[in-house]
């Protein structure tokens, strides 16, 4: 079964107001998922996200701000602690 092309409502509006078909846009440029330099600080590292209430982010920051520190050094400690309380080794 052959996927058909979906028409074009912009061509559609313009046949019914009798006006010319426009010429097709030339293609968008892709951009390779790779294209982007990568600083230097996040070199062979990896994202870890997590989604938490409004309240806990807003406590988290306020408190990197109280211990004049990073919500990214907060969060090294807090996993830090974590490893060593399931008997894994600290990697942070």
């Amino acid at each position: 079964m052959a996927a058909r092309k979906k028409p074009d409502l912009n061509a559609a509006l313009n046949q019914a107001a009798g006006k010319a078909p426009a010429e097709p846009a030339p293609p968008a440029e892709t951009v390779s998922p790779k294209s982007y330099t990568v600083p230097p600080s996040r070199v062979g590292k990896r994202t870890i996200a997590a989604f938490f209430d409004t309240a806990v982010h807003k406590q988290l920051k306020m408190l990197a701000a109280e211990q004049d520190t990073s919500v990214q050094a907060l969060l090294e400690e807090a996993l830090g602690d974590l490893f060593e309380k399931k008997g894994k080794p600290r990697l942070l």
